[in-house]
């Protein structure tokens, strides 16, 4: 049952140096959900769709973007989730040592893979 229809109006501003100038762009979205009004106030309904939105940016596009999960080509029933859980997992990991990029923090550890053992709790001796 649809408690509430809701519009967003998002206006952003691309910055980034390979772009012709400053380009603005304002994007409509709708949205449904259950709980009515009297449960949850607009501002609420907000905080929950930029929640959403900030998981999303934060986990999904790094697991997409950074591990191309979405090109994985597994088969087997279970290895998806098993890799999805090991991604997270390394993106967890990588964010609570401090590395905001996560694709930067991956090169580093491909190129000298001692500075990763730490972060699994392994200590390696040279």
């Amino acid at each position: 049952m649809v408690g509430q229809v809701f519009r967003i109006t998002r206006d952003t501003r691309q910055t980034k140096t390979h772009a012709k100038g400053r380009t603005r762009r304002t994007q409509v979205i709708y949205g449904l959900t259950s709980p009515p009004p009297e449960r949850i106030a607009p501002k609420q309904l907000l905080a929950r769709v930029r929640c959403h939105w900030h998981i999303e940016n934060r986990l999904h596009w790094v697991r997409d973007v950074t591990y191309h999960e979405d090109r994985s080509t597994t088969r087997c029933p279970r290895t998806p989730q098993v890799m999805a859980a090991l991604r997270n997992t390394a993106i967890n990991l990588i964010r609570l040592a401090g590395y905001t990029n996560i694709a930067s923090a991956n090169r580093t550890f491909a190129a000298k893979p001692d500075r990763a053992l730490p972060l699994i709790g392994s200590q390696w001796e040279k």
